[in-house]
């Protein structure tokens, strides 16, 4: 049976963290996904308004971040996979803002992951097509920052996750970064080549890939072992919700909006062997208080029905 996996976000808080992987544990996910972008919000990041989270030393982050580590352990949850904050580069951006993400923020996320025993950290890649006039050079962009990075994630043995992404124009959504399959496993493959070392791989987003209609089945048997990491999540192909899979129909005939037969058939037909993840932590705040253990128990057996069908 695959491991399950959800967001800490919404869960576990910085008082007393260890409630929090316990009631993960209780509601039946063996994975946590540690949003360590909740430190650093991508909105507060936009508007150039920074709060100095990521000032913090490595030593001074580690000790912060030691009560997760031990509440984790002691419910028996494995951090699979942390969120770095995002985005990391702003463009027409302040340059001190900017450099700030590059020199403080990736590293010392990196330096988390580590210290948290995480195997995968994952980013987002710069959406900077309109900008400079081709994905291509886009990538050029991402490139740089993740050979920024690369040495520590080898020396660390983490393996960094670029994640497909959708962008906005004029209220029109368009695919954003990562969205190619074919160039997207060329690329893993050339820098892990060049580094000689598993440093990139990919997570699929399952609300992204609704959002502008990429094939599911076709992208993830494409990506193959190259695919390490998972965010589930389910949207009316409008905007991006992340709501429990199986929420929204496209008709009254309640077919799904979400192709979840073909994200079922793609992870079987690749023999996935990793977590099933589900970024679903804006579904908790629509709960009361009382019911997050029951709404995190669905998502889990969710997650069972999944793995079955996968497996």
């Amino acid at each position: 049976m695959l491991e399950l996996g959800v967001q800490t976000k919404n869960v576990v808080n910085d008082e007393h963290p260890e409630e929090g992987f316990a009631l993960l544990k209780r509601a039946g996910f063996s994975c946590a996904d540690f949003s360590l972008n909740g430190y650093l919000l991508n909105t507060d990041i936009y508007q150039a308004s920074l709060n100095r989270f990521f000032d913090a030393s490595v030593s001074e982050l580690e000790r912060f971040f030691a009560p997760h580590k031990q509440g984790a352990k002691a419910a028996g949850i494995t951090i699979h996979q942390i969120h770095m904050p995002y985005p990391i580069y702003v463009p027409a951006g302040e340059k001190k803002v900017n450099a700030y993400l590059w020199n403080e923020v990736a590293p010392k996320s990196m330096a988390v992951c580590a210290f948290l025993e995480c195997s995968y950290i994952v980013i987002h890649g710069f959406k900077l097509a309109r900008f400079l006039g081709s994905e291509d050079r886009e990538w050029e962009e991402t490139e740089k920052f993740i050979d920024s990075i690369a040495p520590m994630a080898k020396e660390m043995g983490i393996t960094i996750c670029i994640e497909n992404l959708y962008d906005g124009i004029g209220g029109h959504l368009l695919e954003g970064p990562c969205c190619d399959v074919a160039k997207a496993a060329e690329r893993i493959d050339r820098i892990n080549e060049k580094y000689r070392a598993e440093v990139l791989g990919f997570c699929f987003d399952t609300g992204h890939a609704n959002l502008v209609g990429i094939d599911f089945e076709r992208f993830i048997t494409g990506l193959g072992e190259r695919l390490k990491v998972l965010h589930i999540h389910d949207n009316d192909g409008i905007s991006d919700l992340h709501q429990i899979p199986f929420t929204f129909a496209k008709t009254r005939e309640n077919k799904s909006s979400t192709d979840w037969e073909g994200f079922i058939r793609g992870l079987r037909q690749i023999r996935f062997q990793g977590t099933l993840s589900f970024e679903t932590a804006p579904v908790l705040s629509a709960f009361p208080e009382v019911m997050k253990q029951d709404a995190l128990a669905f998502i889990a057996r969710i997650g069972e029905y999944f793995a079955g069908e996968i497996s």
